[in-house]
């Protein structure tokens, strides 16, 4: 992977799925971007402001090496990607054409979030030329294809959780738990005899 794009419904989608690869492919030169469609702003938690979560973001991923520069935010409403479908589309097409990703990684297939399968719908339509990867969002598939894996160590997955920890709005959700994340990693490894893994949905390969 030279250039790489996160495809995130919400600030975090790509931490919690992704964080270990990211840091690992951009250490080894990959150069990563990524896209957050909404603030959330119905989300957040009293006491915080309503564009917490973008602030998050900044701090979160350059725990795995993207700068300030690389993020793209947009103000698409929480819960509502079904209705701006077409929007969020041209949105998309527009960073197609200044990035020019040759790899893009997006909510998998089975991804029951309506945000989610928006940005995968659109995302599959926007990137088809592109080498196109579904990440794993546990609480959200009742099931995942994990056709291609990601060998990490416990360096990435340190990277990982400091990133996640960025989300102090975040932090009541049950699943903001360390222990959940390095399980999931250990169960991908172990389906590659590998310690730790991060595993996606093989959408689109093109060699």
């Amino acid at each position: 992977m030279t250039r790489a794009l996160i495809l995130a419904p919400h600030p975090d989608d790509g931490e919690f799925s992704t964080g270990g690869t990211i840091c690992k492919m951009s250490r080894e030169g990959t150069e990563f971007w990524y896209a957050a469609f909404s603030p959330c702003a119905k989300s957040i938690p009293e006491g915080f402001s309503k564009d917490v979560l973008f602030q998050e973001l900044e701090n979160a991923v350059s725990h795995l090496g993207i700068p300030a520069e690389r993020i793209k935010t947009y103000q698409f409403s929480v819960r509502d990607f079904p209705e701006h479908r077409q929007s969020i589309l041209e949105e998309m097409i527009k960073l197609r054409a200044e990035i020019d990703p040759d790899t893009v990684f997006m909510p998998n297939s089975n991804d029951v979030h309506q945000d989610h399968q928006v940005i995968y719908k659109e995302g599959v339509r926007a990137f088809k030329n592109c080498n196109m990867l579904g990440y794993e969002v546990p609480w959200n598939s009742f099931k995942f294809s994990n056709d291609y894996f990601v060998k990490l160590n416990a360096d990435h997955l340190d990277a990982k959780w400091k990133a996640i920890q960025e989300y102090k709005s975040q932090e009541f959700r049950k699943y903001s738990d360390r222990a959940l994340f390095d399980g999931l990693a250990r169960v991908r490894g172990c389906q590659v005899n590998t310690e730790f893994a991060e595993a996606f949905e093989l959408i689109r390969w093109i060699a």
